[in-house]
């Protein structure tokens, strides 16, 4: 008995559905990747061969070559709790409304007095023509940064508030700016920290470059 054929027929496929997922998925990752947080001025740090990562969510500190010192809370998540309290602990006096502009600030660069003033102006003041926060011998105004910092964060592994503390520092800058950074964390028992430098390739020859190739 012969085969039957079965007429061939060609396959139409409707692309439509995947098209849809595709753009759905492409639309959440643009929606759900945070991107890297604007840096308050462009310092050149001085370079070194680590290559370890900075954490994601960092409490950063930049020191400028003319010395000016900048904060930046990169931990959302502590981020309003720490103006809140350094809100009660300074008698800055700022409203629900003040704080939630304040918490939506990229960085911080201002002394004390100046906070509640620049909260009524409208426009962002560029980073450099902010003041930055006093550090001198008379007013060191980041040890009480850092002071509500650690409040906040008590009661916590503070090896990792250790991990998020960065000092990124311009390579001109001068060691006293950088000492009374240090001192404002000495004083508030933070005795560890990490410096953001630019990377560079191993020397050859040296230890480290002898241990690698081991």
């Amino acid at each position: 008995m012969p085969k039957v054929k079965i007429p061939r027929k060609s396959t139409t496929i409707d692309m439509t559905a995947m098209c849809d997922v595709a753009f759905l998925l492409l639309s959440f990752f643009i929606l759900a990747t945070k991107q890297k947080p604007p840096e308050v001025l462009t310092v050149s740090p001085p370079a070194s061969v680590s290559a370890k990562a900075a954490p994601e969510k960092s409490i950063l500190i930049t020191l400028t070559k003319d010395g000016k010192v900048f904060l930046m809370l990169g931990d959302d998540t502590k981020k309003a709790d720490i103006l809140n309290n350094i809100n009660a602990a300074k008698s800055l006096n700022l409203s629900p409304a003040e704080l939630a502009k304040w918490n939506k600030a990229p960085f911080i660069g201002l002394p004390f007095n100046q906070i509640k003033s620049s909260l009524s102006i409208a426009r962002e003041i560029p980073a450099n023509q902010l003041p930055g926060i006093p550090t001198d011998s008379t007013n060191n105004e980041m040890v009480d940064w850092m002071r509500s910092i650690t409040n906040v964060y008590a009661g916590t592994d503070q090896r990792k508030l250790q991990e998020m503390l960065l000092i990124k520092g311009d390579n001109d800058a001068l060691y006293p700016a950088f000492k009374r950074v240090k001192d404002a964390l000495k004083k508030n028992e933070i005795f560890k920290f990490r410096i953001v430098t630019s990377g560079e390739g191993i020397p050859a020859g040296s230890e480290l470059y002898l241990k690698g190739n081991k």
